[in-house]
């Protein structure tokens, strides 16, 4: 199964996108574990996730985390602003499985 850690500022406003992406997973039958956590939760769970996505609040972490993970075969990447502003968790989720 699957992990995907959504990192955003405070760990909160990725909530409701986090239940939209596994609303979606559960419709398409997929197995997934998808949560969300704050910046500083998220470098003590590295090593337990396949995909980082990061809120667009803290892209700024992008290269922090990549460098972070180097080695380890864990794509990171930021959530595109209009997918997470509209909370379009089916699309999230298809775009980190391609990841």
């Amino acid at each position: 199964m699957k992990k995907i850690m959504l990192v955003c500022s405070a760990g909160m406003s990725t909530s409701l996108l986090v239940t939209k992406m596994m609303k979606a997973a559960t419709e398409k039958g997929i197995e997934i574990d998808i949560f969300a956590c704050s910046e500083s939760e998220a470098k003590q769970k590295y090593n337990d996730v396949d995909i980082i996505l990061l809120g667009p609040q803290v892209r700024f972490l992008l290269s922090k985390i990549q460098k972070s993970v180097e080695g380890k075969n864990i794509p990171v990447a930021v959530i595109d602003s209009i997918d997470y502003g509209t909370m379009n968790g089916p699309v999230v989720l298809e775009k980190a499985l391609k990841l």
